[in-house]
C-alpha cells in the first residue's frame, strides 16, 4: 500500500477515535436526545462515508490530577493570546500535552490556543500556551477557556487520547 493513502487511514481513524472519547464540549445541550454523528471525509472517488455517534463523556481527573486556568489571559497587539495555569498529573506511558481552547463571541466556535508538553510526576506545574486565531478578532473582555492535560497512550499502531483532567474557566483578557 502506498504510503499516502496508508497515512490518511491511519491519521483519519486517530481523528474519529480522539472525537468518539474527546471530552463533553460546553456547549453541548444537556438535553440533547440523540448524539451528534461526526463523518469522516471520503478523500478518494468511491470512497465510502462513515458516520459515527459521538457522546459526550465527561471528564473526571483522577486522584491527585488536575489542570486549572488563571482568570488573566493576555492579549498582545498582534493578536496573540497567553493562557497560563497549573496542572497536576500521573501514570502516562506516552507523551502528555496540556491543550487550551478559547471562546468569545459564540460559545460554539473554539479556537486553539497553543500546547504545552507535561511531565507528569505528581507534582504541581505552571502551563503557558500561546497563540493566533483565525476568522475572529478577539478582543480584550470575557472569554471562556478549556484546558485539558492529554496523553497519546500507544496502543497498537495508533496513539489514543487519554483525558486525565480538565477545567472550564471563564477569564478576562487584557491587553499587553
Amino acid at each position: 500500500m502506498p504510503v499516502r493513502p496508508a497515512l490518511a487511514a491511519v491519521l483519519g481513524g486517530a481523528a474519529l477515535l480522539t472525537l468518539a472519547t474527546a471530552p463533553a464540549h460546553a456547549a453541548t445541550p444537556a438535553h440533547a436526545a440523540t448524539p451528534a454523528l461526526a463523518a469522516a471525509p471520503a478523500h478518494a472517488a468511491g470512497s465510502a462515508h462513515i458516520a459515527v455517534p459521538v457522546h459526550a463523556v465527561p471528564v473526571h481527573a483522577a486522584p491527585g490530577e488536575s489542570v486549572t486556568v488563571d482568570t488573566v489571559g493576555r492579549l498582545a497587539a498582534d493578536g496573540t493570546v497567553t493562557l497560563t495555569g497549573t496542572y497536576r498529573c500521573t501514570g502516562n506511558t506516552g507523551p502528555v500535552f496540556v491543550t487550551s481552547a478559547l471562546s468569545q463571541r459564540d460559545p460554539r466556535v473554539k479556537h486553539g490556543i497553543g500546547g504545552t508538553v507535561a511531565r507528569c510526576d505528581g507534582t504541581t506545574h505552571t502551563w503557558s500556551n500561546s497563540g493566533q486565531v483565525s476568522g475572529e478578532t478577539l478582543m480584550p473582555g470575557t472569554a471562556h477557556v478549556q484546558a485539558t492535560v492529554m496523553e497519546l497512550r500507544p496502543v497498537g499502531l495508533v496513539p489514543l487520547p487519554v483525558f486525565h483532567a480538565t477545567a472550564d474557566q471563564d477569564v478576562t483578557l487584557v491587553q499587553g
